[in-house]
């Protein structure tokens, strides 16, 4: 059984949550997010005690200055990182991300930890959230969570804020990221634990989820006690079907166009010309764009979609496409530790009915998952309210509530 954390109020966590834990909507990314702060003193390199090896070392470290007034006056230990992701079949990878420490000292054990998956930020390096003063918002999340007695560690994901090309919505590339971030965070702050939670809305939410599955045979040195997904994007095969019949949403479109692009800078093979027409092919480059300084061109370009723009032009594009998609999804197999999967039944960028079809797969593989399917909710309003007690009753070891069963 788990150890009881001091768990300072979990209450204090849920307007943190209410704001930031699903996603950031694909057309506004939470521009207001970077609104300027108080600045402090430029960045500093930071000299690492042991950076470790493998998954998880520390390739480079900095101060975090700039970070909002709010955050820095609580006290919290803070680094931007660049990590190193050792990936069975890929081989070695660096990602960029964030870690975070309460002030004070370490309970016995170290500090729990929380590893956040961020929700979507677009497809570009500039769009991470590491390059935010304000972390993209999720600067209020990191306060609330320190605050309560966590350690957190944020992954940027492969591509975002380091070089290399970004898995957009791989699940399993992302969990991943996830997951080392963790080893990340404890070596570069040595007062923390074994003990965490995976936690992430919609892009995230699918991340959390995979490395839930990952855990115990890529991280048996760590204790995952849970993972929470909120309106994760677990399976998008459905896709390809959709943009065939000429009935994607508004907002399936647009994050289509994300996927073909981030599929093709990492395969080659892959011509953009079998799934792009119309103002779609036009448009492409600025369908691309993730900035502030490229939001108005890129929701112009939106706005002209066709309704088939995105429809691949053979059965030939259409499988490739659905078998590139097929790799991406969770379940692909048992998860580690219990799950809180909470998703609306009006979401627009993912189906309901995909999320259905996944959580079947997940309970037949005998997976523990309390299940909040919400009634008239979309993606970005999902209520997690539930999220903090949820997450406290993991770290005490009380049974999840399973509604596989």
């Amino acid at each position: 059984m788990h150890s009881v954390r001091r768990l300072a109020a979990p209450l204090l966590l849920l307007h943190v949550l209410a704001g930031c834990a699903v996603v950031v909507p694909l057309g506004g990314q939470a521009q207001g997010a970077l609104a300027s702060v108080i600045r402090g003193a430029d960045p500093e390199p930071m000299d690492i005690e042991n950076p470790g090896t493998g998954s998880g070392s520390i390739v480079s470290a900095e101060t975090m200055p700039n970070l909002p007034l709010p955050v820095r006056m609580s006290g919290v230990e803070s680094a931007r990182l660049v990590y190193r992701s050792v990936q069975p079949g890929v081989g070695e990878r660096e990602v960029s991300g964030t870690v975070f420490t309460p002030s004070g000292d370490a309970p016995e054990g170290g500090w729990p930890v929380i590893s956040y998956a961020h929700g979507t930020t677009g497809i570009e390096q500039a769009c991470a959230p590491s390059r935010s003063a304000s972390l993209l918002g999720a600067s209020a999340l990191v306060q609330g969570y320190t605050t309560a007695g966590f350690a957190v560690a944020i992954t940027d994901y492969e591509g975002l804020g380091h070089e290399g090309s970004h898995a957009y919505l791989d699940n399993i590339t992302a969990g991943y990221d996830v997951i080392d971030a963790v080893r990340a965070l404890r070596n570069v702050f040595p007062d923390v634990g074994t003990e965490w939670a995976a936690f992430g809305g919609s892009q995230g939410g699918g991340a959390a989820w995979a490395a839930n599955e990952l855990a115990d045979s890529y991280a048996p040195e760590l204790d995952l006690v849970g993972a929470v997904a909120l309106a994760p994007a677990a399976n998008m095969v459905g896709l390809v079907d959709k943009a065939i019949a000429g009935t994607l949403t508004d907002d399936q479109g647009p994050l289509l166009q994300w996927v073909l692009e981030s599929l093709a800078r990492r395969d080659p093979s892959l011509n953009l010309d079998d799934y792009r027409r119309g103002d779609a092919a036009q448009d492409w480059a600025a369908l691309t764009g993730c900035t502030p300084d490229k939001a108005g061109a890129r929701e112009d370009a939106v706005k002209r979609l066709g309704d088939k723009d995105f429809a691949p032009k053979s059965d030939a594009a259409a499988d490739a496409l659905r078998q590139a998609l097929a790799r991406m999804v969770v379940p692909q197999g048992p998860a580690s530790e219990p799950m809180l999967v909470a998703y609306g039944d009006a979401d627009t960028y993912i189906d309901a009915a995909w999320t259905d079809a996944a959580l079947e797969q997940a309970c037949a593989f005998g997976d523990v998952i309390t299940i909040d399917r919400q009634a008239g909710r979309g993606h970005g309003d999902v209520n997690g309210d539930a999220v903090n007690q949820w997450i406290a009753d993991r770290f005490a070891g009380v049974p999840a509530q399973n509604d596989c069963s």
